[in-house]
């Protein structure tokens, strides 16, 4: 199935639409903040492991994606590949990775002056964190980053500032294993340890949001002209 071009402009409304990706058509959503208090920035929200049925519907991502809104960004997340809409199969990290550099490269030209911020919940932290690396990020934002799955020891870190949020109680992401990743990055990370929190912060959503409003406000873009 041929994929429509993507569009030329980040959209005004709120809605779903296809780009074309690495291997085929990529799902994104977009929305835009309220117009007094937008800045000049986008974030992209990474999503879980498809895998594990995670999607850019999750309610971490969507917390997430709530939260940067709030602070005044417009917002990308999208469905990686072989999820939803999005044309081929799971590639253990490696190709999502190429997904999550597809939406930045459309962004880059639909607002091209725009601060890019990066997100994700669990591998979607490993993919957002991989991406970061690889282009031009102002903000990373990892929920219980998915950090031993992987091959993040041979990873430089981003050189932005980074705000890594774990709960205490993750039974899926081992807490210590995030803490002893954390501790070897210089600079280190803004870590956030939430107690008797689970991985999918169940009643703590709305705790996560106000996180993310308090810890990342102070490296806002600008003002939008």
């Amino acid at each position: 199935m041929n994929t429509p071009p993507a569009p030329e402009h980040f959209p005004e409304t709120a809605g779903t639409f296809l780009i074309p990706g690495p291997v085929g058509a990529l799902e994104v959503a977009t929305d835009l903040p309220a117009t007094e208090g937008a800045r000049n920035g986008v974030a992209v929200i990474c999503h879980p492991n498809p895998v594990q049925g995670g999607t850019m519907t999750n309610k971490v991502v969507t917390t997430l994606e709530r939260a940067l809104r709030e602070l005044g960004l417009a917002t990308a997340r999208f469905n990686f590949r072989g999820v939803g809409k999005s044309g081929g199969e799971y590639d253990h990290a490696r190709g999502e990775v190429d997904d999550a550099l597809a939406i930045v490269d459309w962004l880059r030209r639909v607002r091209p002056q725009a601060a890019l911020w990066m997100a994700g919940f669990s591998f979607g932290g490993y993919v957002a964190m991989r991406a970061a690396a690889l282009c031009e990020t102002a903000q990373l934002i990892t929920v219980a980053p998915a950090v031993k799955r992987f091959h993040t020891g041979a990873l430089a870190p981003p050189a932005c500032p980074w705000l890594i949020v774990q709960g205490e109680a993750d039974d899926v992401v081992p807490p210590r294993e995030v803490y002893a990743f954390a501790a070897r990055i210089v600079p280190p990370p803004d870590l956030v340890k939430v107690a008797d929190t689970g991985h999918f912060f169940h009643g703590k959503l709305i705790e996560l949001r106000s996180i993310v409003h308090e810890r990342v406000r102070e490296n806002l873009p600008p003002a939008a002209a």
